[in-house]
């Protein structure tokens, strides 16, 4: 497993660019299996990374972001709590 942290968050904001958002992931973070979902109002992101701690700051960049969810996914392989 490349990619251990499943990043999961909705971002709320105002006239958010879903294609720029994902051409920023795509350029500035190292992860895979990015969605980016949603309208201008209200987007949707999951995102697998090593660093959720640089795709949270970004997102928080852009608006309020809430239902945040890290989960390691390398622990729940295992059978433990992610």
């Amino acid at each position: 497993m490349d990619y251990i942290f499943d990043t999961q968050l909705l971002i709320e904001g105002e006239n958010l660019d879903k294609k720029a958002i994902t051409e920023h992931f795509n350029t500035a973070f190292k992860g895979d299996c990015l969605l980016v979902v949603g309208d201008e109002d209200l987007i949707k992101i999951h995102f697998h990374t090593n660093e959720p701690w640089l795709v949270l700051g970004y997102c928080a960049s852009l608006g309020e972001i809430y239902d945040i969810v890290v989960e390691n996914m390398d622990r729940q392989a295992k059978g433990l709590p992610g």
